[in-house]
Order: C-alpha cells, then sequence, then structure tokens
C-alpha cells in the first residue's frame, strides 16, 4: 500500500485537520466530533440542513459544507457512519429555530444511526428533524450494506437543490418535499476499473483482473451487476446510460436532464471529460437534453479507478435552485 498518510489509525483526523487548515474563512472544523461546520451560520429562521457518512467519498459530504449546500457534516471513520453522538450534535449545534432536514445515504448504518440521532434531539431540545433518504443507485436492488437501493450520486444534487431551497427562506416541510423529489426523479449507475484500499486494511478490497471491468460497482467496493472484458469508454457509456434511462421518469415539463459524470477517485480529467462526450451525444441520440452537467470527483471510493453516472430529471424549479448561488470547497459558482 503506498498513500500519503501517517498512520491508518489517524487518517481521518489527520484529513480533517488539513481540511481545516485549507479553508479556514469558511469552514470551522470540530476536531474532537469529526464534524464540519460553516464558518459563518445562515441567518435565524431558516432550515439548516445537515448530512454525513464514512469517510473516503471526499469531497462528499464535508466538502460540501457552505453557503448553498450543508450547513454541517459529521464524517465517520473510512467507509464506517457517523456515529449518533456526532449527529445529534451537529443537529443541535446548526439549529437556527427553523428545524433541521438530515439527509441521508441509503446505508443500514447511516439510517439507523441518523434515525436514533433524530429520536434524541426530539426527546432533548425538541428541535423539529425531517429526514430524506437517498436511494438512487439502479444497479442493485440490495447490497452487502442496504435494504433496498443503495445512495449514491443524487445526495450531491439533492444537497445543492435543497441547500438553496433552505437559502430561500423555505420551511422544513417545503425543503424536505424539495430533496424527496429531487432523489425521486434522479438514477445512478457506476463502474469501477480497478479496487480501492482502505488504510486500515492495506491491500484492495477486491481482486479484479488487469482486463476486466466491474459494472455497477457500490462506492465502498461492494459487488455490481457483473464483469466483464474491458471495452472502449463508448460502449461504456452506453452501459451506464441504458439501465438508468429505464428506471429514470418522464418529464413533464419538457424539460432534460442534468448530469453528473462522477469521478471515483482515480480516473483523471481527460478520461472524464471524454467520458462525458460520449454520455452527451447517446443521450441527445435517445431524444434527452443535458440541460446542466458536473464532471469530476464529487462522490469518489478512495483511490478507485472508474466513473459513475447520475441523471436528474429536472423541472423548471430544480434548475433555478440548481443555478442558485453556491459557496464550498467542493462546488462553487454565483457567490
Amino acid at each position: 500500500m503506498k498513500k500519503l498518510i501517517d498512520s491508518a489509525d489517524t487518517v481521518v483526523a489527520d484529513a480533517l485537520a488539513g481540511m481545516a487548515a485549507a479553508h479556514p474563512h469558511q469552514l470551522a472544523v470540530d476536531l474532537d466530533n469529526r464534524i464540519i461546520y460553516r464558518r459563518t451560520p445562515k441567518d435565524g429562521g431558516k432550515v439548516a440542513i445537515i448530512s454525513g457518512g464514512g469517510s473516503g467519498h471526499e469531497p462528499l459530504h464535508g466538502g460540501f459544507v457552505g453557503t448553498g449546500m450543508l450547513d454541517a457534516a459529521c464524517a465517520g471513520e473510512v467507509f464506517t457512519s457517523p456515529v449518533p453522538d456526532q449527529i445529534v450534535a451537529a443537529t443541535t449545534a446548526v439549529d437556527r429555530g427553523a428545524g433541521v432536514l438530515h439527509i441521508v445515504k441509503n446505508y443500514t448504518g447511516d439510517v439507523m444511526n441518523f434515525e436514533m440521532a433524530a429520536e434524541i434531539v426530539d426527546m432533548e431540545s425538541g428541535i423539529e428533524v425531517a429526514t430524506v433518504v437517498t436511494n438512487d443507485d439502479v444497479a442493485v436492488e440490495d447490497s452487502l450494506y442496504t435494504a433496498g437501493r443503495r445512495g449514491v450520486g443524487i445526495t450531491v444534487m439533492v444537497e445543492k437543490i435543497a441547500g438553496a431551497a433552505a437559502e430561500e427562506g423555505r420551511g422544513l416541510a417545503e425543503v424536505a418535499e424539495i430533496a424527496s423529489r429531487v432523489n425521486a426523479a434522479g438514477r445512478s449507475m457506476g463502474m469501477a476499473l480497478t479496487s480501492c484500499t482502505v488504510p486500515a486494511n492495506g491491500k484492495p478490497s477486491f481482486d479484479l483482473p488487469e482486463d476486466e471491468m466491474e459494472i455497477g460497482i457500490g462506492i465502498h467496493g461492494e459487488p455490481g451487476r457483473h464483469r466483464e472484458r474491458i471495452a472502449p469508454a463508448e460502449r461504456i457509456a452506453a452501459q451506464l446510460i441504458e439501465p438508468i434511462l429505464a428506471e429514470l421518469p418522464e418529464g413533464e415539463d419538457g424539460h432534460g436532464v442534468i448530469a453528473m459524470l462522477n469521478g471515483m477517485g482515480a480516473t483523471p480529467l481527460l478520461e472524464l471529460y471524454l467520458m462525458h462526450g460520449h454520455v452527451a451525444e447517446q443521450l441527445g441520440a435517445a431524444g434527452v437534453t443535458v440541460e446542466r452537467s458536473l464532471v469530476g470527483n464529487y462522490i469518489t471510493s478512495l483511490d478507485m479507478a472508474g466513473c459513475s453516472l447520475t441523471l436528474l430529471r429536472a423541472d423548471a424549479e430544480m434548475l433555478r435552485l440548481w443555478d442558485a448561488p453556491v459557496l464550498t470547497p467542493g462546488l462553487r459558482w454565483g457567490a
């Protein structure tokens, strides 16, 4: 294992310290509780939004803390859910008097711990908490870590669009409703060329021969739909698009999709842009207009080589909220 770390035991805490040093004007990092906060809280009377999950998926979630997205993010150990105490602390700290929305990826530990935290917050402080669980991965119905579909790339879009709605001053029920609607309108599919190596394990999570790829991989290295020989990028794009379009809701007002071509951590932008070119061309041939695009590393899997595609069937309101200003370490425009 070759990694830029000091110790596998302290890698998450060390990374958070580095994040605090890199973004002192944007973020306040609680190293003891491993929570990333907005440096300047939003105005009182506005809904706060938090999320979190295992580390190793950066910039998700801490890189999306800031104006127009999250108020806080809880960092678990690598590929391990944050504990309820972290979530309780974050929820209590960010409440601005209008309630708090929890955005949770559909993994058993995440769902359970956020649910426990919401119950504790209700009993101890009476803060109103709403929860939206993302479950957009079309690759498999159940996996090693989930009951139902995994929550993957749509999480970024939910955080962005719900964050914009909260900045506008909408109430908790309305912010939760738009978050749920975004999740329901999005689908994702991923693939891997290599495994990832968890620092504490010191070796690849699974063996993938040099001439093979895994279609439908999970962000923790969970098995996908199948393995096959490596194919040209144009064919891989089709293998991601086809199952997504088969389950993507129909648009109601003539709008197309927001497309996110996401790297898994070790795929260069040269290849990601090449893949996006094929995706845009094939979607156009299928009669699907790409309204907005996002290309880069947004929800990764440590050092895995590969990519994922997320399509959101966006209506006019979603597009407007997507275009709203955002200022975070991982996403920035209009601010």
